[in-house]
């Protein structure tokens, strides 16, 4: 079987000319982007390269939206840049807070196309799950943002727009002048949210890039986790062009159930993924790849299935912990959640094996923004518009 796959890619376009009736966003563009347009429409060549960082400082660092407010710019260069550019972010249609304290942002982006950003705190960080695509092509039977059909990837403005808006929403945009707070309420990004990050690469780099450049939000590399299903060709790619932690959707420890579990194992098999995370370069600097692991009452939680997963990973000498992951069960999943008594058993035998191996706890549970549950309202309320017309034909006929 042939291990090339179609990497679909929406790569963004510079507009060196404004958008008819609109302005251009200035969000999610890199840096080298963002000389480039000003240069284009009228900055100085000469003057590009701190214009770049002055105006980088009060987007990234301090959360300002209006060119108006950028007081070490000149008020006619100001002027100009809100004639020609926008500060944008999604939008927040709606906002949950959990009985937990998670936060779960419905946010609509350009199309009127919505995606789910969820903030989980915890005692000693808070991390923001992030989406790449609207929908997801994987099709994950486990999964219900999987169910979703995928619409398209989202911008590298789309991406770190939700990282801003979450900032927005927890007041934590330092003030200009004043001491800087080192604790962070928002301290961590996983995308785990909805899509395949590896099948949105460039978009998913750059607005990553941003993400940890040190004179904006400054997020440690360590301090961002990619999740993947095991895009092989994209992996290496990962560690050499964005540098983050690695997280992969395993899930299961033969072909035969993951080919049903995360069908993208049809493509690229257990042993030429694990080979791809063995080669990870990250590796070599001890730093440990995180399997995900969901566990399905009678599918693969046996302990035969704890043994085969310590022998995948001991034989390729992969440094790595276990995240387990008690099912979150959603209306028509096709599985049950496995019994406390069977994940401590699986999680002793690991432990065992000398591997880390949380149960992880789930979050969000009542506000549908655990692990595996993110599927935007519109179209949960599409598919039920769908099957109410379906029903009513079926009656009629």
């Amino acid at each position: 079987m042939s291990t090339s796959a179609p990497i679909t890619q929406d790569v963004m376009t510079i507009p060196r000319k404004l958008p008819e009736g609109g302005k251009i966003n200035l969000v999610g563009l890199t840096r080298d982007q963002l000389r480039e347009v000003l240069i284009a429409n009228g900055t100085k060549e000469k003057q590009a390269k701190m214009r770049v960082g002055q105006i980088w400082q009060w987007i990234y660092q301090w959360g300002v939206r209006d060119f108006h407010e950028m007081t070490n710019l000149a008020k006619a260069y100001r002027a100009e840049l809100d004639e020609k550019f926008e500060i944008a972010l999604p939008e927040v249609v709606t906002r949950q807070v959990s009985e937990d304290g998670t936060r779960k942002y419905l946010v609509r982006i350009a199309g009127g196309h919505e995606v789910e950003v969820v903030y989980i705190p915890e005692d000693d960080r808070g991390t923001l799950c992030i989406s790449s695509q609207v929908g997801c092509t994987l099709t994950c039977s486990f999964c219900h943002t999987g169910t979703q059909k995928l619409v398209r990837n989202l911008t590298a403005g789309e991406i770190i727009g939700q990282l801003m808006v979450a900032r927005d929403d927890l007041g934590e945009w330092p003030v200009p002048g004043e001491p800087k707070d080192e604790t962070r309420l928002l301290s961590n990004i996983v995308l785990m949210g909805m899509g395949e990050p590896l099948y949105n690469f460039e978009n998913v780099r750059d607005a990553m890039k941003i993400a940890m450049d040190p004179e904006g939000i400054s997020l440690s590399r360590r301090r961002i986790t990619l999740s993947t299903s095991g895009v092989v060709p994209e992996i290496a790619r990962t560690a050499e062009e964005i540098g983050c932690l690695l997280a992969i959707s395993f899930h299961a420890t033969t072909d035969d159930v993951r080919d049903v579990l995360v069908p993208i194992n049809k493509r690229w098999k257990i042993d030429e993924l694990l080979q791809a995370l063995a080669d990870y370069p990250k590796v070599s600097n001890s730093e440990r790849i995180t399997f995900e692991y969901v566990m399905l009452d009678g599918v693969n939680d046996s302990d035969e299935d704890a043994h085969r997963l310590i022998e995948h990973i001991k034989r390729y000498n992969i440094p790595a912990k276990i995240n387990l992951i008690p099912f979150n069960e959603w209306p028509g999943a096709p599985y049950k959640r496995s019994s406390n008594n069977r994940i401590r058993a699986f999680a002793n035998i690991i432990y065992q094996a000398g591997y880390a191996s949380p149960i992880r706890k789930t979050r969000g549970e009542d506000i549908m923004a655990a692990c595996g549950q993110l599927k935007s309202a519109t179209e949960r309320a599409r598919k039920s518009r769908k099957q109410i017309e379906a029903e009513a034909g079926v009656a009629q006929g």
